[in-house]
């Protein structure tokens, strides 16, 4: 049983690293330390909740901060115009599946700070961004099983996977501006 726990903790240590490279790592551990796939969502469902735990208070303290520093306040217009970029595809008042979708598609700070702006509490906001990440999370762990159980290397799948998940969106965007 401490094995187990050990893994875990191991899996959730991966599953916390802030970008998507650490899902297929993270599964791969969790199947080869016995995991279910279950234990798996619920392991990264924990991982987004810490992550709500520590970033929101960040994300409000830089608002704040920023509201004294020039710098920043050339930050937050920069980064306001990447925002508005970013959601320009979904329209300029995003419903909650827009929202859903930018965390999905992003990650789930962005997904935060995309809800913070459209006027979403703490509550409401996190759920919307764990929501996106969590159905990211899905795809990206059945891709990594099922590519897992056909070459049976869990190393060559798991970079596959994050080739495919950091390449792919450039290679659709190159696709779809050549057919214009």
């Amino acid at each position: 049983m401490s094995l187990m726990l050990a893994s875990a903790w191991e899996v959730f240590v991966i599953f916390s690293v802030p970008f998507g490279g650490g899902i297929p790592a993270g599964v791969l551990l969790a199947k080869t330390s016995g995991m279910t796939w279950q234990m798996m969502t619920g392991l990264y469902l924990l991982s987004d909740l810490a992550l709500a735990c520590y970033f929101e208070p960040l994300l409000k303290l830089i608002l704040r901060l920023g509201k004294r520093s020039p710098f920043m306040i050339r930050f937050f217009e920069e980064f306001r115009k990447s925002l508005n970029k970013t959601i320009m595809r979904y329209g300029s008042n995003p419903g909650v599946f827009k929202l859903v979708m930018v965390a999905f598609g992003v990650d789930p700070m962005t997904g935060r700070a995309t809800a913070l702006a459209a006027g979403h509490g703490f509550l409401a906001g996190w759920a919307i961004a764990i929501l996106g990440d969590m159905l990211f999370f899905m795809v990206l762990m059945g891709s990594t099983l099922w590519l897992n159980s056909i070459l049976g290397d869990g190393t060559l799948a798991a970079v596959i996977i994050m080739v495919l998940m950091m390449g792919g969106p450039a290679l659709i965007r190159r696709i779809r501006e050549r057919r214009k």
